[in-house]
């Protein structure tokens, strides 16, 4: 018996309600969900693997399976022939989270310094070399870092849309053992919050302000205070002083790190907008200002310049 919930299909969403932003984050803004999908990757079906290979509690696991499957991403698979043998197996919406899930061990290996260990390089096994994932345009293939895509809010992607469409509860900071785990501690200062991940894409979108911000977001100036400062503390923001004062004292600008974090942000949009379809049009537009084209990005290795599929990146020791 095989549970397929909306696996191999896109979601057509309820009219106002809860966007792709939302779903995305519901879904990738909890670390075991994130744990959990790159472990199926990896190879694990069984329970008992996932048991072995994360230090997490059974009711945790229990949860997020059931929510991962009531999501598409896994398949429930019980085998009656074999005293009732359950596999959770990756569907191609499980599957399709691998440019995501790379760009975030990308940013996290180059930017974050508080994991235990190092993460390990990646080589892409269709040149045999250690490389650098690229995100170009998959219009015109240039390379883009950041600046040459235009952001722009869609006909869905309204603030009040874009919560959270989970209950999960979601830790503002990773414990010791998610840390030891290997997980992305400081993406979850990003993705693991709404407000986070809205501030984030209002920066791309060229807010800097204080007022801005909350006049965009709709955010308790409390909640955005703390979540600015998170972000300073982290270095993806930094401040520079205006001649203005109150919290107009400073403006806040994305760093070389912040910037960084921008095809973890497209892969995941892109994602979310895909499987997660809104009737009335996307939460968030994209346009690739050199070729003018939508922009819709891939990812390629930096050695040969090939567009890169999951399959080809291995994890390598170092």
């Amino acid at each position: 018996m095989t549970d397929t919930t909306a696996a191999e299909t896109p979601t057509v969403l309820a009219p106002d309600s809860p966007n792709a932003i939302g779903r995305m984050l519901g879904l990738l803004g909890d670390e075991w969900n994130l744990l959990i999908v790159q472990q199926a990757l990896l190879g694990a079906s069984r329970y008992s693997q996932f048991m072995s290979r994360l230090p997490i509690s059974n009711s945790v696991l229990t949860s997020r399976l059931r929510t991962l499957v009531d999501n598409g991403l896994l398949s429930r698979t019980v085998h009656a022939s074999t005293r009732a043998r359950t596999e959770y197996l990756i569907t191609g919406r499980g599957r399709s989270l691998w440019p995501a899930l790379l760009s975030i061990w990308e940013w996290e290996r180059n930017w974050v310094t508080g994991h235990h260990e190092a993460l390990p390089a990646m080589r892409h096994v269709a040149c045999g070399s250690h490389f650098t994932p690229q995100l170009r345009c998959n219009t015109c293939c240039v390379v883009v870092t950041g600046p040459e895509v235009a952001l722009s809010l869609g006909p869905s992607g309204t603030w009040t849309r874009s919560a959270p469409a989970a209950s999960t509860r979601r830790r503002s900071e990773p414990d010791t053992a998610t840390r030891h785990a290997g997980l992305f501690p400081e993406t979850m200062s990003i993705l693991g919050n709404r407000w986070a991940a809205a501030l984030l894409v209002a920066a791309f979108l060229g807010t800097t302000r204080f007022t801005d911000f909350q006049t965009q977001l709709g955010a308790p100036p409390s909640l955005l205070a703390e979540r600015l400062q998170t972000f300073c503390h982290i270095g993806v923001f930094t401040t520079s002083p205006t001649e203005r004062s109150g919290p107009e004292r400073a403006a806040y600008l994305l760093t070389d790190k912040g910037r960084a974090f921008f095809p973890v942000l497209t892969a995941a949009l892109q994602w979310a907008q895909w499987w997660y379809q809104a009737p009335e049009g996307p939460a968030v537009v994209m346009t690739h200002a050199d070729c003018g084209s939508g922009f819709t990005g891939e990812l390629s290795c930096d050695r040969c310049a090939e567009r890169l599929s999951g399959e080809q990146v291995h994890t390598v020791a170092i």
